[in-house]
């Protein structure tokens, strides 16, 4: 199964459109689009969304997150995977990275996987 992003609301709307324009064929939005969890959406309800979704987030936010993964996998529950964005990386860096990942790899290698990106 192909990879499914999710960009935390903390990052670039340009992201995604620089993701779409590598490749249209990744799926890729953005917390805050219609078919994701609106803007301001707690991060318990966002790792909820992950597992359900089946998508990998993409986020820099290190400093909730952290603990609310660790208290989402203390409740036996999974994420599909999750990349900080390491600082100082530029939009295209990012979106070649999720392309990178994205043409090399399949959903169910990066379950419970948390790294950063660019590799």
């Amino acid at each position: 199964m192909k990879i499914k992003f999710l960009l935390d609301e903390n990052l670039s709307k340009n992201i995604k459109n620089a993701v779409i324009k590598i490749n249209s064929d990744i799926d890729i939005l953005r917390v805050g689009d219609s078919e994701t969890p609106p803007l301001g959406t707690l991060d318990p309800e966002i790792l909820n969304y992950l597992e359900k979704s089946q998508r990998i987030l993409i986020t820099d936010n290190r400093k909730s997150m952290p603990s609310h993964l660790q208290d989402h996998w203390q409740n036996n529950q999974q994420i599909w995977g999750l990349f900080w964005v390491k600082k100082g990386t530029s939009i295209k860096e990012l979106a070649d990275s999720i392309y990178l990942l994205w043409e090399t790899s399949e959903a169910n290698e990066w379950i419970n996987v948390v790294d950063w990106i660019p590799f």
